[in-house]
């Protein structure tokens, strides 16, 4: 399993950006894919992004595409979201996650970082 600890998170204005980080540690040197997901107070966990290995495929959620991008730095086992253009609606809990190549599930999460979208 890959262990994860995101940073980045805090309060924005509406219009804003923000990058979030998440970096992983592994006890040996192993291909894992990555994504965002962020869960509202009251609402459901969101899939926010999934990105491969080598960052060439990503898989925005509707809600974000046009303003999230993810990507990734496997020298130093980090993977980024890019946030611009935010909303209040934005405004979550954002969580890291990874599973391993040949798997569906994603069976590592990080602690998760508050973002705030308010005026």
């Amino acid at each position: 399993q890959v262990q994860l600890a995101e940073s980045g998170g805090g309060l924005v204005q509406p219009g804003g950006s923000l990058r979030l980080s998440c970096v992983g540690s592994t006890p040996t040197d192993i291909i894992w894919y990555a994504a965002w997901f962020r869960q509202a107070p009251g609402k459901e966990r969101e899939l926010v992004v999934e990105i491969n290995w080598d960052g060439d495929n990503t898989k925005l959620g509707d809600s974000v595409r046009g303003r999230f991008t993810a990507s990734r730095n496997n020298a130093k086992d980090t993977v980024f979201l890019q946030m611009n253009s935010l909303k209040p609606e934005d405004t979550a809990v954002y969580y890291c996650a990874s599973r391993l190549p040949g798997f569906q599930q994603y069976d590592s999460w990080g602690q998760g970082t508050q973002v705030t979208v308010a005026s």
